[in-house]
């Protein structure tokens, strides 16, 4: 059976996944409407910036001789140059229309040639050939998808006799998010590692040291020692069952108070008298393999064997100085009734003990096995 503390641990960090997924989930559908429109400004620019450097390097008028493109006194259909400087400047893909049809272009057929020849999509045509205007937006480019630019290109009397087009690869999109989510997705891995860190810090210090203690508590009395008042800081819950353990020690010290003094009113009920100090009446025991034979009668008024035995048996498990709240944590008693074991053992030469300093804090007393 699982306990309490890995239960909160896995529910916990199942929240923190659910959450992180979510938020990248969302960060991803925002990001994909954020990277349409950045590549959609970017085709706007480079509209801009390509046709500003074909002005300088071509000055004159676009017209048409003899079914060919022309700008000023050069022909600019087949100038497979032009459109491969200008897509590596900008990284797009590039074309020149006459009228609808390619004339230059970096865009490339199935079959891995330039696409010239081919048409424009209806749509694009209707707008920049027929209406004049510029088109911005996703359009199907030689079957493929492309986020573009097209402007009308206008000869000196003013008719529109071609296109410029600029296209954007999905690739460009897919970039932006693919960087935005990597670096959001670190920071929200880090964000998480820490509220994991800093929750589970709290349920540890309000909930499971508290609820271990008492539970320590608990287990001192199942084991006939009457252990003291427990004060622990915790939730109200933690507080309540605070206050009724510490009223069930009250009402056990009460009765146990009265039945000694009926003892004591009737000498003859008394039992046989048993020793309760360390320091008178009992044997002295060279290692702990003879101590753990102690019976009931040589042991001090408060202990009993049973207990003994189960500690005499986890220093004889880990044979090297131990604190007693280390003891305390290896059998589940309070650090309080394991100390009282182990300075009858360190009385009776079972055990010897030493105080190891560290940097800060008080010195530690050390336990070690004989």
């Amino acid at each position: 059976m699982r306990s309490l503390k890995h239960h909160i641990l896995i529910l916990l960090l199942g929240s923190l996944v659910l959450l992180a997924a979510s938020f990248v989930g969302v960060l991803g559908f925002y990001m994909k409407g954020r990277a349409v429109a950045a590549a959609m400004i970017k085709a706007q620019t480079d509209l801009a910036t390509c046709g500003e450097i074909i002005e300088i390097k071509y000055p004159g008028s676009w017209n048409v001789q003899d079914g060919s493109l022309y700008k000023g006194t050069v022909k600019i259909s087949l100038n497979n140059d032009l459109v491969d400087n200008l897509s590596r400047l900008t990284g797009d893909t590039v074309t020149l229309f006459l009228g609808d049809t390619r004339v230059a272009t970096t865009v490339r057929g199935s079959n891995g040639e330039r696409a010239i020849g081919t048409k424009v999509s209806a749509n694009v045509a209707e707008k920049v050939l027929k209406d004049g205007q510029t088109y911005v937006g996703e359009a199907n480019v030689v079957g493929q998808w492309y986020q573009t630019g097209y402007v009308p290109l206008r000869a000196q009397n003013g008719n529109i006799i071609g296109m410029f087009y600029v296209g954007i690869s999905h690739a460009y999109e897919q970039e932006i998010i693919t960087r935005s989510l990597i670096i959001m997705a670190g920071l929200g891995v880090a964000l998480t590692i820490l509220v994991a860190l800093l929750t589970w810090f709290t349920i540890q210090r309000v909930v499971i040291q508290p609820l271990h203690n008492i539970m320590l508590g608990t287990r001192d009395l199942a084991t006939g020692h009457l252990t003291e008042k427990i004060k622990v800081s915790g939730a109200k819950e933690i507080g309540e069952l605070e206050d009724a353990f510490n009223q069930m020690v009250e009402q056990i010290q009460s009765l146990t108070g009265k039945i000694s003094r009926t003892t004591i009113n009737n000498p003859e009920n008394d039992l046989p008298e048993t020793k309760n100090s360390f320091t008178t009446g009992y044997m002295s025991y060279s290692s702990l393999n003879t101590a753990g034979t102690i019976g009931e009668e040589g042991l001090p008024k408060g202990l009993n064997q049973a207990t003994l035995g189960q500690i005499v048996q986890f220093l004889q498990a880990n044979r090297r100085p131990l604190s007693a709240e280390e003891v305390a944590e290896g059998v589940k008693l309070t650090r309080v009734t394991v100390r009282r074991y182990l300075e009858f053992l360190e009385h009776n030469g079972a055990l010897k003990s030493e105080q190891k300093y560290g940097t800060v804090g008080r010195p530690v007393k050390l336990f070690i096995p004989k």
